[in-house]
């Protein structure tokens, strides 16, 4: 295939840096990309998707840029509304390490990989039929992979018992080299992540492999662990030190690492949540309606609605000519609007108006000089301070 649409960001991300002698850099990119799946949209999985990445690239402490990814991760997740969720993780060259210590050829690291990988999905049974009448590898050699492969846990725990809890001679790896190295490069990652009071989210699993080849070290995956729609993984990333070189001058390396957050998958998460929650998925896209009472107030309503739009708060007015203040209430309660702004002939010429705050069920008369005062002091912020005010309200 000559021509085809990008697969991910991370990819050209990796172009950019090979074009660029950029140095050390941090990035976040939101993007489309696409691929060929069967959509299922209950799952959130399409064809066509937003992708939001963040990457570090460049030479850095060991395991620095690894902790700040996954911690990126856990930020991002933990501040949505999604439930509770968890981050699998695991080494690439510890499962490498692995698959040679069980006596893999090879050739076939990369295909038993891709069974492992679905033991999520997957009794242990069928991922070692696939192993042994799909891929032609021996019973026996299935059977030592199993017995690593199926461990997964709080992190310390399971790296302790895989060290032999403090016992060389009953490593789970013996000496083998590879398999050292990653573990302690987990060691490292444990403690930073720890650091940042983020091992909490972690779970260390074997099992873990995620299917693309570029990977070079850490790999992880987060899934949503409440409610009932499943939409597999909602995010997943990792290290991947030679894919840069892929366009390079032979010889140059440049290490990068990152995390990618599937945005329609954490939207179908959201969204059936507010079902849960609320029966509906309809929130109200302005604050403030502005309403009349009598004929001929559309200049009136206009006045109104410039005074909210120029202290920026979110708001619309009627544009039939004489709507019934009864449908306007209606279509207030319909759409989940906080507040009404209701002006008649007598507010008009004293230059007040009505503020009627809907879920309180309560009715003031304010000077148009104190409207928006009078709004802000019930809660309605300007646009865009509203994550702003939502992490002062949690403070307090």
């Amino acid at each position: 295939e000559l021509l085809a649409l990008r697969y991910d960001l991370t990819v050209p991300f990796a172009r950019f840096l090979a074009l660029n002698a950029v140095g050390n850099i941090k990035r976040f990119h939101i993007g489309k990309v696409y691929r060929r799946d069967q959509p299922q949209l209950s799952k959130g999985r399409y064809r066509e998707f937003y992708q939001c990445d963040f990457d570090i690239a460049g030479v850095y402490g060991r395991m620095v840029p690894d902790s700040e990814c996954v911690s990126v991760a856990c930020d991002i997740l933990d501040a949505l509304p999604i439930g509770e969720f968890g981050i699998k993780l695991n080494h690439r060259r510890l499962l490498d390490a692995i698959l040679d210590i069980c006596g893999v050829p090879a050739d076939k690291f990369r295909t038993i990989c891709s069974a492992v990988d679905k033991l999520d999905k997957e009794p242990w049974s069928e991922v070692k039929r696939e192993m042994v009448e799909d891929k032609g590898l021996e019973s026996e050699v299935a059977d030592k992979i199993g017995a690593f492969v199926v461990k997964k846990g709080e992190p310390w725990t399971l790296y302790n018992e895989l060290m032999g809890n403090g016992d060389a001679s009953k490593c789970a790896f013996g000496t083998h080299a590879g398999a050292n190295e990653a573990m302690e490069d987990l060691r490292i990652l444990f403690e930073y992540l720890e650091a940042m009071d983020k091992l909490k989210f972690i779970s260390f699993d074997l099992s873990l492999a995620r299917g693309l080849d570029y990977y070079t070290g850490v790999i992880y995956e987060a899934v949503c662990m409440s409610g009932n729609t499943q939409v597999g993984s909602i995010g997943g990333g990792g290290r991947y030190d030679n894919l840069v070189s892929m366009f390079q001058e032979a010889g140059k390396v440049t290490p990068c690492v990152g995390v990618s957050v599937g945005i329609e998958r954490v939207f179908t998460l959201m969204e059936a949540r507010l079902r849960e929650e609320q029966g509906t998925i309809k929130q109200p896209n302005v604050n403030v309606l502005v309403a009349s009472v009598g004929a001929n107030m559309m200049v009136e309503r206009m006045k109104l609605a410039r005074i909210l739009w120029d202290a920026n708060i979110s708001a619309e007015f009627s544009q039939q000519d004489n709507p019934k203040l009864k449908y306007e209430l209606s279509n207030a309660l319909e759409r989940a609007i906080p507040f009404m702004v209701i002006v008649g002939e007598d507010e008009a010429k004293e230059g007040k108006c009505k503020v009627k705050d809907l879920a309180a069920k309560t009715e003031e008369t304010v000077t148009r000089e104190d409207l928006v005062k009078v709004l802000r002091s019930k809660g309605v912020v300007p646009v865009g301070c509203e994550f702003a005010a939502e992490l002062l309200a949690n403070e307090d």
